[in-house]
């Protein structure tokens, strides 16, 4: 309209500025002007008709969208009750599925850390092809106020397939203030590693200082209590109560048998680094007739140690992440570090001796490992892995402690790692690992192929 008037009115400026136009000269551009004046109109008409139908059709498009979306939103809301209603009951159910062949220089079953008597699942498992460790979980919200765990270990142990509840726990939902309580058979939070079940580990193999003091695992029945502190950095303070009677405490407690308290601090640097460190406490003052496997002397049955009195021990651990951008898809490299120092004070009695012989043991053993894990492209990861043991352990029958496998026989158990592993996806992994053991006076390479897959629904892992 305003490009309309303006053409008129520089038409008739210039028909006052040139009175030299005749009539006719000036007939003809009035009607130009005219014309042109009609033309635009139109023109704006058709625009106008056009932009009219236009919002019909956006309105129409418009409702056609919200009614669609209100089905969709119907629709939802009736799957979701449905399947509310069909599946409130049942739990996740995942399997990790296990397997392996391993190969060992050394007889396995005269397998020894010179200066720790082993308990638990301590050993280097079966040569050969073999099922290692296969896991089936069952786990459910049971209301809005508790959760429910059970996990169910297959495994070989001596020729045998052994089915055993690994965990079996309860824990609170929604306390409030940051407070967590855990009731049950659940592992310790002692140190970083322990908490994890086997297919979480790096490495095929637990590290020495857990095989030596845990017998691979620290779990025990009792209660544990958490406070996450609602500060910038990562705050968690714990502790447990629990019955003591599995290695390695051991023997009946009529209450609680012992307890551990733990720390975790931690937080991120930056978008690309992040990091924790803990620290934990285990105590069990009375210990009664806690077994463990003794040393095999050639040509006869091994020893049957048990030891009567009270074990302390102590843990820090380290660990450090760093990821590309903030993003560990394609690469990203974890720094692991752990380190136990135990102290025990009571009675050895060898139980299968006659008539029982017995000496006085004051232990002190210690160990730590550090790794390094670094997946340098997408799907592929490799590691190293690093171990040390010591012990100074005495006792007024060294023979008995010997017999015990207390004595540390002048060596430093030590041991070197090295890994490759494939993982198609998060839910499966293939991992070739080597390890030259010097834990004793003959060095064992080990060789592991493992496969690890997991099926149906499974939980993250920790930090």
């Amino acid at each position: 309209m305003r490009k309309k008037l303006l053409v008129a009115s520089i038409a008739i400026a210039l028909s006052y500025s040139h009175p030299a136009l005749s009539n006719d000269e000036l007939d003809l551009l009035k009607q130009q002007i005219q014309e042109l004046k009609q033309s635009y109109e139109q023109r704006i008409q058709a625009l106008e008709q056009r932009l009219e139908k236009t919002e019909e059709h956006a309105q129409k498009a418009n409702n056609t969208a919200q009614q669609v979306e209100k089905r969709i939103q119907q629709s939802e809301v009736a799957r979701t009750t449905d399947k509310n209603t069909a599946n409130s009951f049942n739990p996740a159910i995942s399997v990790i599925l296990d397997g392996r062949y391993a190969d060992f220089d050394n007889d396995p079953d005269a397998y020894e850390l010179p200066g720790f008597a082993l308990g638990g699942e301590a050993g280097l498992g079966e040569e050969g092809f073999s099922l290692g460790h296969t896991e089936l979980t069952v786990s459910a919200n049971v209301d809005d106020k508790f959760y429910g765990e059970l996990t169910l270990a297959v495994h070989d142990h001596e020729d045998e397939t052994e089915i055993e509840i690994e965990e079996a726990f309860i824990q609170t939902l929604g306390l409030g203030n940051g407070v967590t309580i855990k009731a049950g058979r659940f592992f310790s939070a002692m140190g970083y590693l322990n908490e994890q079940h086997e297919h979480a580990w790096d490495f095929a193999d637990a590290p020495l200082i857990y095989r030596g003091l845990f017998g691979d695992h620290l779990t025990d029945d009792g209660v544990q209590i958490s406070y996450i502190a609602p500060t910038d950095l990562y705050l968690q303070v714990g502790a447990e109560l629990s019955s003591g009677d599995k290695f390695p405490a051991g023997g009946n407690s009529q209450g609680v048998g012992a307890w551990t308290a733990f720390t975790n601090i931690g937080g991120d640097i930056g978008i690309e680094h992040s990091w924790s460190m803990g620290l934990s406490h285990w105590n069990a003052n009375d210990i009664d007739g806690r077994t463990s496997g003794g040393h095999s002397h050639a040509g006869g049955a091994a020893e049957t140690p048990s030891f009567t009195g009270e074990s302390k021990i102590t843990a820090l651990d380290l660990v450090y992440k760093w990821a590309p951008k903030g993003n560990p898809k394609n690469r990203n490299l974890k720094l692991q570090f752990e380190y136990f120092q135990r102290d025990e004070d009571g009675i050895i009695t060898m139980l299968n001796s006659a008539p029982l012989e017995s000496s006085t043991y004051d232990g002190d053993q210690s160990g730590w490992y550090a790794q390094a894990v670094y997946q340098f492209m997408p799907q592929w990861s490799t590691g190293f892995r690093y171990d040390r043991l010591s012990s100074s352990n005495s006792g007024s029958d060294s023979d008995i402690l010997a017999e015990a496998g207390l004595d540390d026989e002048g060596h430093t158990p030590e041991r070197y790692s090295a890994m490759l592993q494939w993982s198609p996806s998060e839910f499966s992994r293939i991992r070739l690992q080597f390890n030259q053991d010097k834990s004793y006076e003959d060095s064992d390479n080990q060789i592991f192929l493992q496969y690890t897959h997991s099926l149906g629904s499974h939980g993250g892992h920790q930090f």
